[in-house]
């Protein structure tokens, strides 16, 4: 389980999240709406140890997490994974999409061709994509990578914030494929953060909604509702 417990961020006088819990059980997809600005995102980076709370506390499969960002335990950050919405601004520019893919592995003192090879295929991307930098690929290309990634080190819970927005349907129906094939083979949790309501009916299991602005002192924490 991926807990976190009331959880406050604020961005200077701005308080985003106000005494949040929640939870994301391993093994299915939740869903998560509401409307922007009302937290969903500062969410995710917290559950992913990418943003130090005000306050309020995180676990992953009950062990506490006491550092953020790289101070996390590795064995604490691989076992949640985020992918993003703009893949642009989640990638070195420089890298090679093989070495984005990659770079997890690398990370770890592992590099692994074959693993890289394997990932591409999956999220589909060829062999001749691989050597492109990311301006040479399109969104689309550039946000399976991103997938492939995240993937990586087999993560037991992978967090999708709008990671299907402003791609194809062609895209976003292979990228919804592929993590439910990682979800179905690993158990892995899933949280899929989106404003589309229709793909969130289609892909989760349950749902959960956060209704403003972060979420006011006694405001009962979003839980799944079964569908």
């Amino acid at each position: 389980m991926l807990r976190a417990r009331e959880i406050t961020v604020r961005y200077g006088r701005r308080t985003v999240l106000d005494r949040l819990s929640f939870e994301l059980p391993p093994g299915g997809v939740l869903g998560l709406g509401g409307p922007s600005g009302c937290g969903k995102s500062t969410l995710a980076r917290v559950l992913a140890m990418m943003l130090r709370p005000a306050a309020g506390s995180l676990s992953v499969d009950g062990m506490e997490v006491r550092g953020w960002r790289q101070r996390a335990p590795r064995e604490l950050r691989t076992r949640v994974a985020l992918l993003y919405q703009q893949p642009r601004l989640a990638v070195d520019p420089k890298l090679r999409l093989s070495e984005v893919i990659g770079e997890p592995l690398a990370a770890a003192g592992r590099p692994d061709r074959e693993r890289v090879a394997a990932l591409a295929g999956e999220v589909g991307l060829t062999d001749d994509l691989l050597t492109r930098r990311p301006h040479e690929v399109s969104d689309g290309q550039l946000q399976r990578a991103c997938l492939a990634r995240a993937l990586t080190l087999e993560p037991g819970y992978l967090i999708c914030d709008e990671m299907t927005t402003m791609l194809d349907a062609s895209t976003q129906a292979h990228l919804v494929a592929v993590v439910n094939a990682y979800r179905d083979r690993t158990g892995a949790g899933v949280l899929a953060i989106s404003h589309d309501q229709v793909l969130l009916d289609r892909w989760a299991d349950s749902r959960a909604e956060l209704s403003g602005a972060g979420s006011p002192p006694g405001t009962p924490s979003p839980s799944p509702v079964p569908r």
